[in-house]
C-alpha cells in the first residue's frame, strides 16, 4: 500500500505546484485513470485547488489528508466528507483570541480585515463567537487597497483593542497608517490573527513610512498563530524531538539550497498520520480475513475508505508539531502568542485547544502602568448645583419664609388697627401665602440627583411647577386685584361703581388660581413632567489620565414641553402686562385709604418685569444649572421680598408713629394732587356765583322764617336744594372728609343757635320741643337750611 500512496503524493504535488485549479483537476483524473489504484490522497497546498479535488473524492471513494490547506470552508463535512487535515484551520485561532480577551477582561473590540476570502471567513467566524459570549464588536472595517480610512474609522469609534486579519504584504501599509494617525501606544492594543512572519516590516516599498516608524507603531503588538513546531523537548513517534527535527530540516534545506516552508512540520507529521492509519487498516483487514466465516473475503472500495477515515479520526500521537488529535476531521492544535518587543518577536504564551487553557510563559508587556483598556473609560459627571450656592440661597429663602410668617402674625395681632383694616387684610393674607410658596420653591429648584433618588426627582418635577405656579399667581394676582379696584374707582363717573368690596377681589384671585389648577391637572394627567438626563460631549481628563468625562444634566421635561411652557409663559406675561398698564394709568390721591395702592403700584412695576426677565434667562441657561438656579433664586427672593417690604413696612412705620390709630399723619389729610386742586378751584368759582343768592336765602330764613314757610317760594327752595349738585364727583372723597370734620365742630352750634331764634327747640336739648312746630311741618326746608349752613361753614 505504501508505494502507491507515495506515488500519488508526488504526482499531486507536481501538478498542483502553480495552484491552477484546472491543471490540478486534470492531474488528479490522469492519476486515477492511468493507475495504479490509490488508497488516499495526501496534499494540497493551495486551498482553491484542494477544494476542487476534495469535492470529487466521495465519488472515487478516496480520503484526503492535507497539510497546508487552512481555509475554514473545509470544515463543512456535508461538502467535504472525505477531507482531513493535519494543519489547523485559520479559524482555530479564534478560541485562543477569545481566551486572551477574557483573560484581560476586554469586552469591546474592533476588527480590521483584508478583503480576501481566507480573512473574511475568519472574521465571520470570530463575529459569531464574540456574539455568543457577549463581547461587543464595536466596529468591523474591511479594506482592499488603502487601509487608512478604515483605521481612521476605528479611531473615531474609540476602538482600543483591534484584531487585524491581513497578510504581511498589507501589514506595512496598515501600520504606516497607524503611525500617522497616532493609533498606538499605551491606549491601543493590536492583535494580529493567523500569521507570524519574521522581518516583514523591512519591506516598506508600498508604504510612505520608514521601517523604524513601522516598528514604533508595531511595538507591543501581539500575534496569534497556530504552532508550527512544538516548543516541548519531548521525543515523538519519529524518535526525534521537535528541536532535533528542526535542526535536521534546516541542514537538508541548506544542502539543497531550498528555502523553508511554514508547513514542513505538518507535512512530516502528516506522513506519520497516514502511515499509522493505513497500518491500522491493514491490521483490521488481516483480522477480518482470518476470522471471517467466508473463504473468499471481499471488501469494497467504500468499506476501505470508511475504514481509513475511521482510522484517521482515531489517530493520536505526539509529533513535531505537538499532539496530533482530530475532531470531526479538524486538527486540534496548540496556538502560540508572541509579542513584538524592542523590534523582535518574543513568545509570551500558548493556548491548548485540547485542554482549553491559556498559559503565559512571560506576561504581555504594556507601555502604561496597567494593561490597555478596551475603550475610553467614561466617568459620568453630574452637573450639579454648587453646595455653597444652594446653602446661601436656601438660607436667604428661609429668612424670607420667616419674614412672611412674621407679616402674617402682624396682620393677626393688629387686625383692629385702622391702617391694617383699610389695606384689605384678607387679601394681604393671600399675598403672604403666595410668597411662602414662592420662597419654598427655591429649596425645590436646588435639589438634583446628588441629593435625591430618581423616583423622588420625578416627584419633584411636578411639585416644583405646582409650588411656583400657584405661589406666583396667588401673590401677583392679589396685587393685580388691588390695582384693578383702584383703577376702577378713579376711572368711572358713577359713585356706585367705585364701591368694590374684598369678596370681589377674592373672586378674581380665585379665578386666576382656577385657571392654573386646571392647567396643572391637565398637564399632570396627559403629559406629566419626568426626569430626563441630557448628556453632553466628552471632555478629556484635565490631568491627562486615560479616561474621559461625560457631563450630564438632570432636568424635568415631557413630550410636548415647548407647547405647555409657551401657554404658561403667555398667560403669566399677559397678567404682568395688564397689571403694569393698570398701575401706570392709576394715580390715586395720597390719602390714608389709598396709601396701600401707591406701594402696590410700585411693587407691580418692579416685580412684574423682573419675573419675566428671570423666566427668560432661566430658559436660556438650562445647560448651566448653577447659573440657572442662581438667577431663578435671586429673582424669586427679590420679588417676594420687595412685595412684602412695600406692603408691610409702611404700615409698620405708621403704627410706630400712631400706635393706637386715633390720629393720623398730616400728610394723609392736607396733601392734594394737581387734579384735586383744579377741582376745588372749579367748585369755588361756581360757589362765588351763587354766594349772593345763598346769603339772601339765609337772611330771609333767619329774619322772616314764617314768610318763607307760608310763601311756598319754589324758586328759592330750588336754588338751595341744588346747591350740593355743583360739587364735582371726582372731589367727593376730599369734600366729604372735610365736611365731616367741620360739621362735627360747627353745625351743632349754628343749628341750635338759629333754632332758638326762630323757636321750636329748647336751648338745652338738641331735639324739637314740640312735634307740632312749623319746621316739623316742613322737614325739607329744615334740611335745606341746615345744609346751607353746612356749605357756608365749609367755604
Amino acid at each position: 500500500m505504501k508505494p502507491p500512496v507515495l506515488t500519488a503524493r508526488q504526482k499531486m504535488l507536481e501538478k498542483d505546484r502553480i495552484c491552477d485549479n484546472a491543471r490540478a483537476l486534470k492531474g488528479f483524473f490522469e492519476a486515477i485513470f492511468y493507475g495504479p489504484k490509490y488508497l488516499t490522497v495526501f496534499g494540497g497546498l493551495c486551498s482553491s485547488a484542494t477544494s476542487t479535488i476534495a469535492q470529487s473524492l466521495q465519488a472515487f471513494n478516496l480520503p484526503q489528508l492535507s497539510f497546508a490547506a487552512t481555509a475554514p470552508a473545509f470544515a463543512n463535512k456535508s461538502r467535504y466528507p472525505n477531507f482531513f487535515r493535519v494543519v489547523p484551520s485559520d479559524t482555530a485561532v479564534n478560541p485562543a483570541l477569545l481566551k486572551l480577551l477574557s483573560y484581560y477582561g476586554w469586552r469591546r473590540v474592533g476588527t480590521l480585515t483584508q478583503q480576501e476570502e481566507r480573512f473574511t471567513e475568519v472574521q465571520k467566524d470570530l463575529t459569531e463567537i464574540l456574539n455568543e459570549v457577549g463581547v461587543e464588536l464595536a466596529e468591523a472595517q474591511w479594506f482592499f487597497g488603502d487601509p487608512c480610512s478604515a483605521v481612521k474609522t476605528l479611531k473615531e469609534n474609540d476602538v482600543r483593542i483591534v484584531i487585524g486579519q491581513f497578510d504581511e504584504f498589507s501589514a506595512a501599509k496598515v501600520f504606516c497608517c497607524v503611525y500617522q494617525l497616532g493609533m498606538f501606544g499605551h491606549k491601543y492594543q493590536w492583535i494580529l490573527s493567523g500569521w507570524s512572519q519574521t522581518s516583514w516590516w523591512t519591506h516598506t516599498g508600498t508604504s510612505n513610512c520608514s521601517a523604524q516608524s513601522i516598528l514604533n507603531a508595531m511595538e507591543g503588538t501581539v500575534s496569534v498563530d497556530f504552532e508550527t513546531l512544538s516548543s516541548r523537548h519531548t521525543r515523538g513517534v519519529s524518535g526525534r524531538t521537535p528541536q532535533e527535527y528542526k535542526r535536521e530540516y534546516e541542514r537538508r534545506c541548506m544542502l539543497k539550497g531550498l528555502g523553508s516552508s511554514k508547513f514542513h512540520g505538518f507535512a512530516y507529521d502528516g506522513t506519520w498520520v497516514l502511515a499509522k492509519a493505513l497500518t491500522e487498516v491493514m491490521e483490521m483487514l488481516k483480522y477480518r480475513e482470518k476470522y471471517s466465516i467466508h473463504r473468499n473475503l471481499t471488501i469494497t472500495d467504500r468499506e476501505v475508505t470508511h475504514m481509513i477515515l475511521q482510522a484517521l479520526g482515531d489517530t493520536k500521537f505526539f509529533g513535531v508539531t505537538g499532539h496530533i488529535l482530530f475532531r470531526n476531521g479538524e486538527r486540534v492544535a496548540n496556538i502560540k502568542f508572541a509579542q513584538f518587543q524592542a523590534g523582535k518577536e518574543v513568545q509570551v504564551g500558548e493556548y491548548s485547544a485540547i485542554t482549553d487553557r491559556l498559559v503565559f510563559a512571560s506576561p504581555i508587556w504594556f507601555k502604561g502602568h496597567e494593561y490597555t483598556r478596551d475603550h475610553t473609560h467614561i466617568y459620568p459627571q453630574r452637573m450639579e448645583i454648587n453646595i455653597i450656592l444652594y446653602s446661601i440661597l436656601a438660607s436667604i429663602s428661609a429668612l424670607g419664609i420667616l419674614m412672611s410668617i412674621a407679616c402674617l402674625f402682624f396682620i393677626i395681632l393688629n387686625h383692629g388697627h385702622r391702617s391694617v383694616q383699610i389695606s384689605s387684610p384678607s387679601l394681604n393674607t393671600l399675598l403672604i401665602l403666595g410668597t411662602l410658596l414662592s420662597y419654598s420653591s427655591v429649596f425645590l429648584f436646588g435639589l438634583d440627583g446628588s441629593y435625591v433618588s430618581e423616583g423622588v426627582f420625578d416627584a419633584l418635577c411636578s411639585v416644583r411647577i405646582w409650588f411656583i405656579t400657584i405661589g406666583y399667581t396667588t401673590a401677583f394676582g392679589t396685587m393685580f386685584a388691588k390695582i384693578w379696584r383702584v383703577y376702577s374707582m378713579f376711572n368711572h363717573i358713577s359713585a356706585q361703581k367705585r364701591i368694590i368690596k374684598d369678596h370681589v377681589l377674592f373672586r378674581i384671585v380665585c379665578g386666576l388660581l382656577l385657571v392654573d389648577v386646571c392647567f396643572l391637572i391637565i398637564l399632570q394627567v396627559l403629559d406629566p413632567l419626568r426626569r430626563l438626563v441630557e448628556e453632553f460631549s466628552l471632555e478629556a481628563d484635565p490631568d491627562g489620565r486615560d479616561f474621559a468625562i461625560r457631563p450630564f444634566l438632570e432636568h424635568c421635561e415631557n413630550s410636548y414641553m415647548n407647547i405647555w411652557m409657551a401657554f404658561m409663559y403667555l398667560s403669566k406675561s399677559w397678567l404682568v402686562l395688564l397689571s403694569c398698564v393698570l398701575a401706570w394709568k392709576t394715580h390715586p390721591p395720597n390719602t390714608l385709604v389709598l396709601s396701600d395702592c401707591r406701594w402696590t403700584r410700585i411693587s407691580v412695576c418692579l416685580t412684574g418685569p423682573l419675573s419675566v426677565i428671570g423666566a427668560c434667562v432661566g430658559l436660556l441657561t438650562r445647560d448651566q444649572p448653577n447659573v440657572q438656579f442662581c438667577v431663578l433664586g435671586i429673582v424669586i427672593i427679590t420679588c417676594c421680598s420687595v412685595t412684602l417690604s412695600l406692603t408691610f413696612v409702611p404700615k409698620l412705620i405708621l403704627m410706630r408713629t400712631n400706635p393706637d390709630g386715633a390720629s393720623l399723619p398730616e400728610q394723609f389729610h392736607t396733601t392734594e394732587t394737581e387734579k384735586e386742586r383744579e377741582c376745588v378751584s372749579e367748585v369755588k368759582e361756581r360757589m362765588k356765583q351763587r354766594e349772593s343768592s345763598a346769603s339772601s336765602c339765609l337772611k330771609l330764613i333767619i329774619t322772616s322764617p314764617l314768610e318763607v314757610l307760608q310763601s311756598d317760594n319754589q324758586h328759592l327752595t330750588r336754588h338751595i336744594i341744588e346747591f350740593p349738585d355743583i360739587l364735582n364727583v371726582r372731589l367727593m372723597s376730599v369734600f366729604l372728609s372735610r365736611v365731616q370734620r367741620r360739621l362735627s365742630l360747627q353745625l351743632p352750634i349754628l343749628h341750635h343757635a338759629y333754632l332758638l331764634s326762630i323757636g321750636g327747640v329748647n336751648a338745652s336739648c338738641s331735639t324739637p320741643s314740640s312735634p307740632s312746630g312749623p319746621f316739623h311741618r316742613h322737614p325739607k326746608l329744615l334740611y335745606t337750611t341746615d345744609l346751607c349752613f353746612c356749605m357756608m361753614c365749609f367755604f
